[in-house]
Parts: C-alpha cells; sequence; structure tokens
C-alpha cells in the first residue's frame, strides 16, 4: 500500500496520492496503485548505478523517475486542497513535508559519520560542508561551489546522494506559493499546465546550453535551475489531470493510441537508463528530458486505469520497495562506501568484489526497513511533538538506571560526533601523495625548452605553453633498442603522478610532465610545445577523468611522429566508458608500427592490493606494476624492430 495521502515525502520517498476532484479513488485511502511499484524500479536502477556503474550506466535516470512522480504528487495535494478548502495550508503543507524527510535525515547524518570515522578517515574529506548541506538542504548548489564532481571523484563524498534531496526541498519550498498563485490566477488546467510545461522547457534548454564537455557535468546536473523538467513535467500533468478532461485520457484519440504510447515510453525509459551515460553529450542535451516525458506518460498510463503494467508495478514486492524507497535512497550511497572501505579485501578479486556488493543491498534494505518502521512512520503519525512524548515517556517509565544509560549514551555520541567534525580531514592519502609527487612529475620551463636530458628541476613552476601545435614533427635519430630512462619523456594525469617514485626507480632519469586531471588536449599541447626536445620515447597516459578524445590522441601521435617508440597506458575505473576508451585507444595503435600498449587495466585483473581506497589510483605496490607494465611494453616495441628479445631485470619492490 502508498503512504498516507497527507505526508507525502521528498525525492524517492514520494508519497503516493489520492486522485484530483471528483475522481473516485484507484483504492481504499485514497492511493494511486502502481506509483509504489515505478518507485521501486527507479531506485534499483539507481541502486545498481552506484553499485558499479558499468551495470546500469544510465541507472542515475531514476532520480529523474523521482523528480516526475513527486512534482506529479505533490502538485495533484495542492490542486485538490485549493479545491475542496478554497485555500492551500502552507503552513501545514511544509509541517508534513518535514514530518516525512527530517527523521530519517538526522537518524542518517550522524550515523554515517560515526561510523566511517570507525571505518576509514578518508570518507569524511568535506564532511562539515556536507552536513550542513544535508541539513539545510542546499547540499547540490554547495557541492557545486566546492568544485566536486558528482560523476568522477578522487575524494570519496559520503553524503553526495543528498544533493537531489536538497533539489526537491527546494522545489517543494517555491513551488506551492507558485502553484497557488496559478490556482488563483491562470484562467484554466490547460493555462497552468503550460506554464509548467514551459517551467520544464526552460529548465532542460538552459541544461543544454549551460552543458560543456571540457568542464564536466556536474554543474548542470546538480543545479536546481537546470535540473527542474522532471519535477516541472510532472507538475504539468498534475494540472492537466485535475481538468474535467484528466489529461486528454477521455477523448477517443487517447484510448486508440493509449497502449502503444506507453508502451513506447516504456522502451524509451528502459532504453536511456540502458544505454546513456554520463560520457554522452545528449544525456545533458535532451536525454534527461526524454527519460522525463517518458516517465510522466508512464504515469499517466498507471494511473488512468488498470492495466497488466500496473498489476505488475502493483506486486506486493514492487509496493514493499517502493514505500521504503525514501530510506533506500538515503541510506544506500553512504553504506556502500563504508562497505567498500571496510570490505577492501574483498574488492580486489572477482568473486569477492560481487560479495561485497551484495552485502552493501543487504545492508541497506535491513536498514531502510528499520527507518521505515520505527522512525519514519511513527514520526509521520505521531509528528514531532508525539513522537518525543512518546520517547520521553518510554525512557522515563524504562527505570532510572536504564534512563541513565540512554542519557549518557547521548552525551558520549554528541561529543563524538563534534570531535569527528571538527577533527576531519581536508585531504584524503591519495590526494596528499599525489599533493607530494605532483612537484616531481613536473619538469622546469628550461628543460622543457631547452629538450634537455636531465630529470627536470623538482618543485619547479611550469612557464607559458603554445596553445599552436608543432607543424610538422621533428625527426629523431632511432635505434628501437630499449630505452633507458634519460631517453623517455613522460605525458600523463594524476596515475602518473601516483607513480612517480615507481617511474623513476624503473627508468633513472626520466623526465616527467604530468598533473592531475590533464586530459588529452592539454597532452596534445606540452607534447607539441616541446617539439624537437621530445626524447626517443614517450609515455602517454591521459585521460583518466575525461575519457580518450580520439581526436586529440591522434594528433598527439602524429606531432611526436613515426620516428619516437611510443607507449599508451589504458585506463583503468569501474566507469561505464572505460571499456570503450581502451578499445579506442588500442584501434589508435593499429597500423603505427612505433606504437604499443601499456595495458594497466588487463594488469589488474585478477590482483590484490594494487590499488588505492578510491580503487582507480595504484597503491605504492601498485606504482610498480604500473610502472612494469610500461616497462614490458617498451621491451615488446623494441623485439618487434629489432627483432631480438629484450631481457627485463626482475627489480625488488623497495
Amino acid at each position: 500500500m502508498g503512504m498516507s495521502v497527507d505526508s507525502p515525502s521528498l525525492g524517492p520517498g514520494a508519497a503516493t496520492s489520492a486522485p484530483p476532484p471528483g475522481r473516485a479513488a484507484s483504492r481504499p485511502g485514497g492511493r494511486l496503485p502502481g506509483l509504489d511499484g515505478l518507485r521501486a524500479t527507479a531506485i534499483v536502477a539507481v541502486l545498481l548505478f552506484h553499485l558499479d556503474p558499468r551495470w546500469l550506466p544510465g541507472g542515475f535516470l531514476g532520480v529523474d523517475v523521482f523528480f516526475v512522480i513527486s512534482g506529479f504528487l505533490i502538485t495533484t495535494l495542492l490542486v485538490r486542497e485549493h479545491a475542496r478548502e478554497g485555500r492551500v495550508d502552507l503552513r501545514g503543507f511544509w509541517t508534513r513535508r518535514a514530518r516525512r524527510l527530517l527523521p530519517a535525515l538526522l537518524v542518517l547524518v550522524p550515523s554515517v559519520i560515526l561510523l566511517a570515522r570507525l571505518v576509514e578517515g578518508d570518507l569524511l574529506v568535506g564532511i562539515r560542508r556536507q552536513a550542513v548541506g544535508a541539513l539545510t538542504f542546499t547540499s547540490n548548489w554547495l557541492e557545486i561551489a566546492a568544485g566536486s564532481d558528482y560523476f568522477h571523484s578522487t575524494a570519496p563524498q559520503l553524503l553526495m546522494n543528498l544533493w537531489s534531496l536538497a533539489v526537491e526541498e527546494q522545489f517543494y519550498l517555491v513551488w506551492p506559493v507558485v502553484a497557488l498563485v496559478l490556482l488563483r490566477l491562470a484562467p484554466s488546467s490547460r493555462a497552468r499546465a503550460g506554464v509548467a510545461v514551459a517551467l520544464a522547457l526552460g529548465s532542460a534548454v538552459l541544461m543544454a546550453v549551460r552543458f560543456d564537455p571540457s568542464l564536466g557535468a556536474t554543474r548542470v546536473y546538480y543545479g536546481t535551475d537546470t535540473h527542474l523538467m522532471g519535477l516541472m513535467l510532472g507538475a504539468a500533468l498534475a494540472f492537466a489531470w485535475a481538468a474535467p478532461h484528466r489529461a486528454w485520457t477521455s477523448t477517443a484519440q487517447w484510448h486508440r493510441v493509449r497502449v502503444p504510447a506507453v508502451a513506447a515510453a516504456a522502451v524509451v525509459l528502459v532504453a536511456l537508463v540502458a544505454l546513456l551515460d554520463e560520457s554522452t553529450p545528449f544525456t545533458f542535451r535532451g536525454g534527461i528530458l526524454l527519460a522525463s516525458l517518458a516517465t510522466a506518460v508512464l504515469v499517466l498510463g498507471v494511473v488512468e486505469r488498470p492495466t497488466p503494467l500496473r498489476t505488475v508495478l502493483d506486486l506486493p514486492v514492487l509496493r514493499w520497495v517502493g514505500e521504503r524507497s525514501y530510506g533506500l535512497y538515503l541510506w544506500h550511497w553512504p553504506v556502500i562506501l563504508i562497505v567498500e572501505a571496510d570490505l577492501a579485501w574483498a574488492e580486489r578479486s572477482a568473486d569477492g568484489y560481487l560479495w561485497s556488493r551484495l552485502w552493501c543491498v543487504v545492508v541497506t534494505v535491513a536498514v531502510a526497513d528499520l527507518s521505515y518502521r520505527f522512525i519514519e512512520t511513527p514520526v509521520r503519525r505521531r509528528g514531532f511533538r508525539g513522537t518525543a512524548r512518546h520517547a520521553l515517556h518510554t525512557i522515563r517509565y524504562a527505570g532510572t538506571r536504564t534512563a541513565r544509560i540512554v542519557w549518557a549514551g547521548v552525551a558520549v555520541l554528541a561529543i563524538a560526533l563534534t570531535a569527528v567534525l571538527l577533527t576531519a580531514p581536508t585531504r584524503t592519502r591519495v590526494e596528499q601523495l599525489l599533493d607530494a609527487n605532483a612537484a616531481a612529475a613536473r619538469v622546469s620551463p628550461t628543460a622543457a625548452s631547452a629538450g634537455t636530458t636531465g630529470s627536470g628541476a623538482r618543485g619547479a613552476t611550469p612557464g607559458p605553453r603554445s596553445t599552436a601545435p608543432a607543424a610538422k614533427p621533428a625527426p629523431v635519430k632511432q635505434t628501437w633498442a630499449m630505452p633507458t630512462g634519460t631517453e623517455i619523456d613522460g605525458y600523463g594525469d594524476s596515475m602518473m603522478v601516483g607513480s612517480v617514485h615507481a617511474l623513476r626507480y624503473y627508468f633513472p632519469g626520466i623526465r616527467m610532465d604530468a598533473r592531475s586531471n590533464r586530459q588529452w588536449s592539454e597532452g596534445l599541447k606540452v607534447a607539441s610545445t616541446r617539439g624537437a626536445g621530445n626524447r626517443r620515447a614517450v609515455i602517454l597516459a591521459l585521460g583518466t577523468n575525461a575519457g580518450t578524445d580520439l581526436d586529440r590522441a591522434r594528433a598527439t601521435l602524429d606531432a611526436l611522429g613515426p620516428d619516437r617508440m611510443v607507449v599508451l597506458v589504458t585506463l583503468h575505473g569501474r566507469i561505464n566508458r572505460i571499456a570503450s576508451d581502451n578499445a579506442a585507444l588500442k584501434e589508435l595503435a593499429k597500423g603505427r608500427d612505433n606504437v604499443a600498449i601499456a595495458d594497466w587495466d588487463a594488469a589488474l585483473e585478477g590482483t590484490t592490493r594494487q590499488l588505492q581506497s578510491d580503487g582507480i589510483h595504484p597503491s605504492l605496490v601498485g606504482a610498480h606494476l604500473y610502472a612494469k607494465t610500461i616497462r614490458q611494453a617498451f621491451a615488446d616495441l623494441s623485439e618487434r624492430h629489432t627483432g631480438k628479445a629484450v631481457t627485463l631485470k626482475e627489480l625488488p619492490v623497495p
């Protein structure tokens, strides 16, 4: 069964509402059947995406399904109340929202902070900002201001998933006032729906215009202004559903197209969830809007009359999941991060990884069910004061000793929480390592321009670089023998930065120019600017954050020319695009006799302890595997041209 009509939740826990005035409820209590099931499918999509983006690349679109349902249900409540009372009790509306949202949130935030402190201190980086954002429903804007990246983040964000809760709460604070104005001033439901549609389209256009692939999608994805289309389309549907024509479902035309329209919407939504990902510009230039439109059609098809689809969505198991979807959404991401940190040993094998993912699901479902039964439902029924009185009464009559233990426990937890917040780290160990290595991974301007064979001045600041690539690659005397460190240049991103000491160990005298988040566009610039100063062997390890830019990668190889030995390093990470990025690198190397692949991704298969806690950057041990993989690629390239096998001495890991 759905949640009570007077207490819809925000976000994934949005309540099931009653139908508009004049239309009979579909079941006792005024709950609309099927919507809990639709929410259940949405939370499953989000959960799969966060467990592993490769399993469901577009699973993040489940949030947009929630947005449409929430916009529809909340606006329906406002329309019903206005039709029944001639007014909207805004204070009552906001109070019900607070009852539905705050209890579980107030338990979640301190609980996961304390648990994270016990398991992995790196999970607390930025936690003060995140906690403030969570409790003030401003997470999305605070993370935008902090430069956070939703899709690619070196520092794990414990409360990252609360951005959508912030978007919805901001919507709920403003929209009731706007809806009330429309109900009083707009002449018809068609006009009200038109205003909502115009706002949805405006938000979608703003997302498309402001999206810049080179800067990432976080600004347009987090922004309330650019991610309002789902909520507004749901609101438009609610206005139309309240009209006499019931969103035009009373027409003969609707009855003719109803079945194919709902089926097409389901196919479109499934296809988008399965095929879109964060690296596809279409996702932010129409994809999210299309997913929201498909969801609106599905909502209309589900609430309009009984159908096989509604029967499936109304199955008890889906209703059960849908009723707890708010708690599932709140808890799933912190649980995933904490379990990953606690069972890091299990993450390094295929079987262990799958078992750890299953354990994340079990813990999330269990905690969400407890939250629903003992936190959310009691407060929703009794209110804040009633729940507080009941709790105090229970403690008082449990005995003096029990009461003292309870209050002492509360005091200890409060002190511990304060201490954790005050002492939370500002940088993860991975970031500290990258910062420490950064100076050693950059060359001096003099060395860069002169093409010296030294390893570069430690801590020097690079000078200005020309953006124009070299017109013609400068020839180099090539023997195709296995290169020494003094004959190698390295251009890379944070993967090379994190491996700088291992690369110097295996290639003494190597000259590196690397920095975190370096993309192929910058790699092309620095390699082209050095021109004839490039040594006879070059390592290219770029694109971990932004992926393989095939055009610029090809231009970089062209700038280096066919006479230099070049090693391309593959990417690794639990990101859907990794497979296609690496396939593009391997395809690029085909037909170029001077280019070899160092398959870092393949080298990690079946290994343990090779990566940092973020699952991307090499550990101290992994950095040596990284360097050895590159060394083997140079050996293979040398053998390809000379016909002589290269014997590589096994060096002890210091």
